[in-house]
């Protein structure tokens, strides 16, 4: 199970919000590079990078610093926000990005399906909930009323088999993250999940550690290694 570090970006800083509240931010860095590095430092096998402006402008705003921390780590990086058109994805993975994030555009089937055919593996998707319904630009927008589930079938259909999932009520709550509805995901499907939103401790992970078995494949993990919940490397234990 891989622990990701989370670094989202606002205006060239490394920011956390509150259940994805622009007006709820902590600011925790002005060096979003030197933050990529310590993580490196601190054994990070890989980073998730997301461009909090990009996601709300529909854009990819933070280009010039997702080179400058490709050029700084040797780790892989992920990246997403902002990124609507596939003449983005390509922009996105010629900076050395691993993988490109999709979020907002799992309203656009056909651009779904066209972005698999080309991209396949390069791509992963990102599916933001709130109460079981699919939210959009940023979080701001529901997915007219779709439920999490039937949106999974649909990308299982397409042959997308990587998400992140996130349960917004939870991300930058510290309250934990949402453990029923990811194992129910894992039992479900045959997606590789990536679980985000609201790890508070080492209990946590504890509890996130023995999903693995049914395929979480890693934690992405931000307002609790920054406010110094605990360690990357306590983190990393449970790899």
């Amino acid at each position: 199970m891989l622990i990701i570090p989370a670094i989202d970006l606002k205006a060239g800083k490394v920011v956390r919000l509150q259940q994805g509240n622009f007006a709820q931010q902590t600011v925790y860095s002005s060096d979003p590079v030197a933050t990529a590095r310590h993580w490196e430092r601190q054994g990070a096998r890989y980073l998730h990078v997301v461009d909090l402006d990009g996601a709300r402008s529909g854009r990819v705003c933070h280009l010039e610093i997702i080179k400058k921390m490709r050029a700084s780590v040797n780790i892989p990086i992920e990246f997403g926000g902002g990124i609507r058109q596939k003449s983005s994805i390509k922009q996105v993975l010629n900076c050395g990005v691993d993988k490109v994030v999709l979020g907002t555009k799992l309203q656009d089937e056909r651009f779904l399906r066209n972005a698999f055919k080309e991209f396949k593996e390069k791509i992963i998707i990102s599916i933001d909930v709130r109460d079981n319904i699919v939210r959009l630009d940023g979080w701001r927008r529901q997915y007219g009323g779709l439920n999490i589930l039937e949106l999974l079938l649909k990308l299982e259909s397409i042959g997308f088999r990587q998400i992140i999932y996130t349960d917004i009520k939870r991300d930058g709550t510290l309250k934990g993250p949402n453990v029923n509805m990811i194992r129910h995901i894992l039992k479900k499907f045959r997606f590789s999940v990536f679980a985000s939103g609201g790890i508070a401790s080492l209990a946590d992970l504890s509890k996130l550690k023995i999903l693995s078995k049914d395929g979480l494949a890693g934690v992405i993990i931000g307002k609790a290694l920054y406010d110094g919940r605990f360690t990357l490397r306590e983190a990393l234990r449970y790899a």
